[in-house]
C-alpha cells in the first residue's frame, strides 16, 4: 500500500528552546513512522524578538524584562528546558545572549529551496543552543551554510545582503494572519494544527491519526 504522504509547515524560530525540542521530538517520530507516511517538511519563519537589534542582549536579564520573572524563575525554567532537551538527545549549552534571527530566517529560506533547510535548521539550532553562537551574523551563517552542502560564495552573498528578505516577511505575515503567535506550530496538510514541543509519542499518535484519516 502507498503511503500517504503529508504536507508539515513547522513554524518556528531559530531562538526558541522549545523548537529545537519540538525538532527532535518530531524526527523521533517521524522515524519510527517512516514505513507509514511520506512526510513533506518544510520550515516557516516566526521571530520570537523581532525588535532585537544586530548586538544582542544578555539573555538572563532580557527574559526577567519579557516575562516578567525573577532572575531564579528564568534559571529555573532554563534548567526544566535543559532537562526535556535532553531527554529527546538535544544538548543544551549556556546561551548567555539573545540574538535576531532574521537573517537566519533569510539563509533558511534559501536552504529550503536549495533542499537543505533541515540541514541547515538543526545546524542553527545547535549553534544557538548549544555553543551559544550568533545565528545572525554573516560569518557564522556562511560557515553553517557550507557545512550542509550549500555553495558558501552564495551563502555569503546572501548573508551580507537582504535577498529574501520581502518572501520572509511576507510568510511572517501570513502565519501571522493565520493566528499563529506561538511557537513550535505545526501546520499539518494546511488543516490540522499541533502546538508546543510534544514528547516524540504525541507528534507520532497526532500524524498517525492524520494518515489514517487520510487513507479512509
Amino acid at each position: 500500500m502507498e503511503r500517504p504522504r503529508i504536507d508539515i509547515a513547522f513554524v518556528s524560530d531559530v531562538a526558541c528552546p522549545w523548537c529545537a525540542i519540538g525538532l527532535a521530538s518530531f524526527e523521533q517520530a517521524l522515524a519510527r513512522l517512516q514505513d507509514e507516511v511520506d512526510v513533506q517538511l518544510h520550515f516557516e519563519p516566526f521571530e520570537l524578538n523581532p525588535d532585537m537589534g544586530p548586538e544582542g542582549v544578555e539573555t538572563v536579564p532580557y527574559l526577567m524584562r519579557k516575562y516578567g520573572r525573577t532572575a531564579e524563575q528564568v534559571r529555573e525554567t532554563q534548567a526544566r528546558i535543559r532537562e526535556r532537551a535532553a531527554a529527546v538527545g538535544f544538548a543544551y549549552g549556556e546561551r548567555k545572549h539573545v540574538w535576531n534571527t532574521f537573517n537566519a530566517h533569510r539563509m533558511l529560506h534559501w536552504a529550503g529551496l536549495e533542499g537543505r533547510g533541515l540541514d541547515l535548521k538543526r545546524a542553527l539550532l545547535r549553534a544557538y543552543h548549544g555553543e551559544g553562537r550568533n545565528p545572525g551574523a554573516a560569518d557564522v551563517l556562511v560557515e553553517l551554510a557550507g557545512a550542509v552542502g550549500l555553495d558558501a560564495a552564495r551563502a555569503k552573498a546572501i548573508a551580507e545582503g537582504d535577498e529574501f528578505a520581502s518572501e520572509v516577511r511576507q510568510c511572517e505575515r501570513f502565519w501571522h494572519e493565520r493566528g499563529v503567535s506561538a511557537v513550535p506550530t505545526l501546520v499539518v496538510d494546511d488543516r490540522y494544527v499541533i502546538e508546543g514541543g510534544q514528547p516524540p509519542e504525541a507528534y507520532e499518535q497526532a500524524l498517525r491519526q492524520i494518515a489514517s484519516k487520510r487513507q479512509a
